[in-house]
């Protein structure tokens, strides 16, 4: 596999930092006579909050399920989550809070790339499982990181299925892209960007704004100069429902198409009655079609959890990382260990959640995650497509 500038930058991180790590103790961190204590660092207040929250709320679902069947040998899984605003300074602060003041056994549901960027040389560093992480970055994907479980395609993947559609379905030639201007947001463009040069074609305007923010004037004014058929966003929901919402004012209607991180649902939300059209690219099976095992299963676990949560691609993603935890460690026996853990899964590298199988690691090259698309629909919901 290509080792990316970034996945290099960290693994020299790696080095340093663990000739640094504070020796392993005799009992394994996070493990109790009956439970075992998984950490969270994720945007859980602030403009993206809604990524984090749907996230925990998924992953608490499953490990509700979990222990209502008595836990996995005999342990409950528990799940402590702390708020990093989707910024890296404080995700880095979050994350040793967990690892070392809480005393977790695992990492789950982190939310972001620049986020993950700044804490995996922490957590690589002391061989802490990073699980489930809400992004598809590249850097993510290097086999040298192994404490890293990554169960969602990659971003390059889903620009590959924008491109496909608008070119092949759409027969469109002229694409712009508004990103956000950071890690996260570079990777998409550089996704993109492969998939136009595939098929001899070049991006016609690019646009930035910067995370946390809805500045998105600068953007707006580049990309409506270019007049491109078909804008791909990639970033959260809040900037992206302005920039649609601006252009709309404006009487310009591109083809709209979002990545997976975007938070689809409340991407729908802040759109209202302006979403109709916009497409979304998913990494999770649609959270609405119960004739899936696993989605019959989730929505049970959720309404078991909190009755009021509807169905949510987010929140499905979390279901799915807590699943595979607990799968995970079922096969790793009654005496889990960090290390035993990410052994377990990396040596098994496909697990069946509920009828789904889930594959990870090394595994994860032959058969990738899938991705599909889907379009709001003019009352907020979604509909699944393979052509529009």
């Amino acid at each position: 596999m290509k080792r990316s500038r970034a996945a290099t930058c960290v693994a020299l991180i790696v080095v340093l930092l663990a000739a640094l790590a504070p020796a392993a103790r005799g009992d394994e961190a996070g493990v109790s006579a009956d439970a075992i204590l998984f950490g969270q660092a994720a945007a859980l207040e602030g403009p993206s909050s809604a990524l984090g929250q749907r996230m925990r709320q998924g992953i608490v679902a499953a490990f509700t399920e979990i222990n209502a069947r008595g836990g996995v040998h005999g342990r409950r899984l528990q799940l402590l989550s702390r708020d990093d605003g989707y910024d890296p300074d404080r995700s880095v602060v979050q994350t040793l809070r967990l690892i070392e003041d809480d005393k977790v056994f695992a990492l789950i549901g982190a939310v972001g790339t620049p986020t993950a960027m700044a804490t995996i040389p922490i957590t690589s560093a002391r061989n802490v499982p990073f699980i489930g992480p809400f992004t598809g970055a590249e850097f993510l994907r290097d086999l040298e990181l192994p404490n890293v479980v990554n169960i969602r395609a990659s971003y390059g993947a889903e620009a590959e299925a924008w491109i496909k559609h608008l070119t092949e379905d759409r027969k469109f030639t002229r694409i712009g892209i508004f990103y956000q201007d950071d890690a996260f947001g570079r990777d998409g463009l550089a996704g993109v960007k492969s998939a136009l040069a595939k098929r001899g074609l070049e991006l016609a305007a690019e646009g930035t704004f910067e995370r946390n923010t809805r500045a998105v004037g600068s953007a707006w004014r580049m990309l409506r100069r270019a007049e491109p058929e078909a804008i791909v966003m990639v970033g959260t929901y809040g900037p992206c429902a302005e920039f649609i919402k601006r252009a709309h004012r404006s009487g310009f209607y591109p083809t709209f198409v979002n990545i997976s991180f975007v938070g689809a649902n409340a991407l729908a939300r802040e759109l209202g009655a302006e979403g109709e059209g916009v497409i979304v690219s998913q990494v999770v099976p649609f959270p609405w079609d119960r004739t899936l095992r696993l989605v019959a299963d989730y929505q049970a676990a959720q309404k078991a959890y909190d009755p009021t949560l509807p169905p949510d691609f987010v929140s499905l993603e979390g279901y799915l990382s807590g699943r595979l935890a607990a799968a995970a460690l079922e096969k790793t026996g009654p005496n889990p260990t960090r290390a035993g853990l990410l052994r377990v899964i990396n040596d098994v590298g496909r697990f069946d959640i509920s009828g789904s199988i889930v594959t990870v690691g090394a595994h994860a090259i032959d058969t990738p995650p899938k991705v599909f698309l889907t379009v709001i629909q003019k009352d907020g919901t979604f509909k699944p497509v393979d052509r529009l």
